[in-house]
């Protein structure tokens, strides 16, 4: 039947339907074959690696070690309660609350100690998952950088066979932590880029290069989005693509253009999208977070008004513009370390100090932490006696001359050359008693709107921020006491408010902003005390854009930090490199089973060995290069160069950051300076067996040895697995026999 179709269609006219016909033949004779390569050392390490990190994931069922911090930001994005976390930014925050939320977590888990037990409704495997999932894919990740870098197979294997049984990867990757995120992060990018820079020689922008190349900026984006350690490994590759390209520019083969288009495609996919990634994370996290919580009072008055509930409901519904005769509240823009409003009381200054200086003996002026009915003011014109708004209502503008009369006293605010309490160099600012002496009122308050778009800009409710200008002495309104300092008990520890005399720039302690405002309807002073909130309506949240609330967001996370105390395990970085610590995440509360961030010694010492060894042989090669002589082929020089820039620098900026910080340090800080170490034991093992052990005898030797030292590496992951995993129970015999170093404390319960 086929043969007699076949020559029917071949009496067809053209030649082009005889070979379409050929051609349909010649698929319908042979059969379909999908055709596909399989890497089973790549699969079986990836499945080892998915056993490792996910076997028994849900315990223990209690809060392990820093669960309780990062647990009570997962609870919050559940509620969708606005928070601000100064370690870092939220995406790695979001990544462990989608964990929550694909196991159905409702946020309510109170967290609020280590050991706590987990009721039913936390889903502890699920909020665990994504972690575990992290750490497993950084032992496949670090085969393929291995390979990537030419190495061989065994070497790749080796990486990460060694990253596979490291006790300390394993620990941090099983719990509802960070580190295992952003070590997944930052091998994922180290590898797209290599992958994009292997590429590079032959198949310059196909479509797998170009796929490398984006997804080496998404992964150093999300490095970051994690935690700002990530930053560091940025850098690295940052630098790594513009030496690549400084070389590319001394190719004669390379049109102008050309080197344009490579200069272009690397400022996109490496500065310009992980730039926009980075934006959108703080976007979907503002968009989750809508409602008030806790931490919205450290935010600028605008921002809390942009959350449902909390200063939103107070402020709705409030007059817009401030006009004469308006009723406010002032708060001090800085916000640190309290947030504090212009406040006033009945008390007056001691006639004189502690140190004998005299006051003025007027009213207090202070910036005081809560609301407070006496946090109140009246805008009031100096050409008017009324203390009402007007109708219409007289907005007042940048540059206008404004007096502030304390709502609850009626006094003016008044400043004049009298020594501030605790800043002798500043004035007292105060409110004004007439006590018939040779001091007059100096009452007159110029209005500076800082962020004004032109000098008719109305005075605005919460949207503008102020300076008070003093007309007589151009003294500027601060909250001196935002540095520390408080007043001593005859001004009930309140905050110290002065004129500042020489006022360079816009600090923010001399900004203020109108949070609460009514408009003033009676004379009465009675009255006016019990005041309504005007119907006017208005929308805050509308005027605030994302630009604005990332900007302050992002300044609050870089500035804002908590006391540090020194933590019982605290470390310094000196002690990270020969682990002379550890942490205990966990304590059973009956039994010995514990868990502990205890690195695999073995390959710990190894790392360190192979970094000196690393260091001594290239200063070594360096120098007989330098004298024409050349110990190893040019091609295996720059192959030892490489994997030294990537894996030695990779430890080295992860590292020694630390040293320059101010800050409490843990051991997990230096887990993704030690797994780049790790990943350089398996380079210089190669290295020294194919250029040092030149006889068949010393690279037998030299096997063996390698043989004999992975079994010490299984010997000691076997050992320390019981407080990796936290089971089985150890007896104390046993668990005394663990404490390999004096400095570890391994936790011996009480008999």
């Amino acid at each position: 039947m086929v043969e007699r179709l076949g020559v029917a269609m071949a009496t067809l006219p053209g030649s082009w339907f005889r070979q379409t016909f050929d051609k349909m033949l010649g698929f319908l004779k042979e059969p379909v074959v999908v055709t596909a390569k399989i890497n089973v050392s790549l699969v079986a390490l990836t499945v080892m690696g998915l056993i490792s990190r996910l076997w028994g994931l849900c315990y223990p069922r209690a809060v392990v070690f820093d669960e309780v911090y990062y647990g009570q930001f997962v609870s919050l994005y559940m509620k969708r309660i606005f928070f601000v976390d100064d370690s870092g930014p939220p995406f790695g925050h979001m990544l462990l609350a989608l964990g929550g939320y694909l196991g159905g977590f409702d946020g309510n888990f109170l967290w609020n100690r280590i050991g706590a037990e987990y009721s039913m409704n936390v889903p502890v495997w699920s909020l665990r998952l994504l972690p575990a999932l992290a750490g497993a894919f950084c032992v496949p990740l670090a085969y393929q950088i291995l390979v990537e870098l030419h190495f061989s197979h065994c070497a790749a294997l080796g990486a990460a066979l060694l990253i596979l049984l490291e006790n300390s990867l394993i620990t941090q990757s099983r719990f509802m932590l960070l580190e295992s995120i952003l070590i997944f992060f930052i091998l994922l990018a180290v590898l797209s880029y290599l992958k994009f820079y292997n590429l590079q020689k032959h198949s310059a922008f196909s479509g797998s290069w170009w796929f490398w190349l984006l997804l080496s900026g998404v992964a150093c984006s999300c490095a970051v989005g994690v935690k700002y350690m990530g930053l560091f490994t940025y850098m690295l590759l940052l630098a790594a693509a513009g030496l690549h390209f400084w070389h590319m520019i001394g190719d004669q083969n390379l049109s102008n253009v050309s080197l344009l288009c490579h200069f272009l495609a690397r400022g996109l996919a490496l500065i310009i999208i992980p730039m926009g990634l980075y934006l959108s994370f703080f976007y979907v996290h503002l968009a989750l977070l809508y409602r008030s919580g806790p931490h919205d009072q450290i935010m600028t008055s605008a921002f809390q008004a942009s959350l449902e509930g909390g200063l939103a409901r107070i402020t709705q519904g409030q007059p817009l513009e401030v006009a004469y005769g308006s009723q406010i509240t002032l708060r001090n823009v800085l916000g640190k370390p309290v947030q504090c409003w212009l406040h006033s009381h009945t008390n007056t200054y001691p006639i004189r100090y502690e140190n004998g200086r005299g006051s003025s003996h007027q009213q207090q002026v202070t910036c005081y932490p809560f609301k407070d009915v006496n946090n109140w003011w009246i805008v009031k014109d100096p050409g008017m006696q009324q203390l009402v708004v007007s109708n219409p209502p007289r907005p007042v503008r940048h540059g206008h001359i404004v007096q502030l009369v304390h709502g609850i006293t009626t006094r003016y605010l008044n400043t004049h050359d009298v020594a501030a309490p605790l800043s002798p160099h500043s004035q007292e600012v105060s409110c004004y008693i007439d006590y018939n002496i040779s001091m007059p009122a100096q009452n007159l308050w110029r209005v500076e709107i800082v962020n004004r778009e032109s000098d008719t800009d109305v005075w605005k409710t919460i949207l503008s921020e102020v300076r008070f200008i003093h007309v007589n002495t151009s003294a500027v309104l601060k909250a001196s006491g935002l540095s520390g300092a408080s007043l001593p008990e005859w001004g009930y520890r309140q905050l110290e408010v002065v004129g500042e005399k020489l006022s360079k720039g816009y600090h923010q302690s001399m900004v203020w902003n109108v949070e609460e405002h009514r408009y003033g309807k009676s004379q009465e002073q009675k009255e006016r005390e019990v005041e309504l909130h005007s119907p006017t309506q208005m929308d805050i949240s509308k005027n605030l854009s994302f630009m604005a609330k990332f900007t302050e967001l992002q300044w609050k996370i870089l500035t804002l930090k908590n006391e540090d105390t020194e933590h019982k395990y605290s470390s310094s970085a000196l002690d990270w490199i020969t682990m002379d610590t550890n942490i205990a995440y966990w304590l059973h509360p009956t039994s010995g089973a514990q868990i502990h961030l205890l690195g695999n010694v073995a390959t710990w010492a190894s790392a360190n060995a192979a970094a000196l060894v690393y260091l001594c042989l290239s200063l070594w090669y360096l120098l007989r290069r330098r004298r024409k002589i050349y110990d190893i082929p040019e091609d295996a020089w720059q192959l030892w160069m490489s994997a030294g820039g990537i894996c030695g620098g990779g430890w080295a900026v992860n590292y020694l950051p630390f040293f320059l910080m101010e800050k409490t340090l843990f051991l997990y800080h230096y887990l993704p300076a030690v797994t780049f170490q790790i990943l350089l034991i398996p380079v210089v093992l190669q290295h020294l067996s194919d250029h040092l052990c030149r006889s068949v005898l010393l690279k037998s030797m030299f096997s063996a040895l390698l043989v004999g030292w992975f079994s010490s590496v299984y010997f000691v992951y076997c050992t320390f697995s019981p407080v990796t995993y936290g089971q089985p129970a150890l007896s104390l015999p046993e668990l005394k026999a663990l404490r390999w170093k004096d400095t570890w404390n391994i936790l011996i319960r009480k008999q």
